[in-house]
């Protein structure tokens, strides 16, 4: 592993790129990082995540860097604008929405054990 690493989000592969609604971009293995993730999720105005994730052991933080939008933490509903930070524990079900000018959040997160740790919850905030 080299001492450090410089890397830009625009370089790396859209994980959903086949999605108008969304785009996810993973940095961890392109700065060859063990103890740190952190990605780009941007949601389009009015996107609303159905599916939600926590984790077994990754405690995270999301950063909003532009627009506004909720985060639905378990069975709360909370307001986000720009420069919120919110830190979810591993247990907690997390997913976003979209305000009208769209969401874009910057996630960190820790060392991800072996094979990963995410498990998906579905219909988590379904669609009104």
């Amino acid at each position: 592993m080299t001492r450090y690493a410089i890397k830009n989000f625009m370089d790396t592969h859209d994980r959903l790129a086949d999605s108008p609604d969304r785009e996810l971009r993973f940095l961890r293995d392109e700065l060859e990082s063990t103890q740190l993730g952190v990605s780009l999720s941007r949601l389009a105005p009015g996107y609303r995540a159905s599916m939600g994730h926590h984790h077994r052991e990754q405690e995270e933080a999301y950063v909003v860097v532009q627009g506004a939008g909720r985060v639905k933490l378990d069975d709360e509903i909370h307001e986000l604008r720009q420069w919120d930070v919110v830190r979810v524990a591993p247990e907690v079900v997390r997913a976003f929405e979209a305000g009208p000018d769209g969401l874009l959040l910057i996630a960190l997160g820790g060392p991800k054990p072996e094979g990963g740790d995410g498990v998906l919850d579905e219909d988590f905030w379904p669609q009104d």
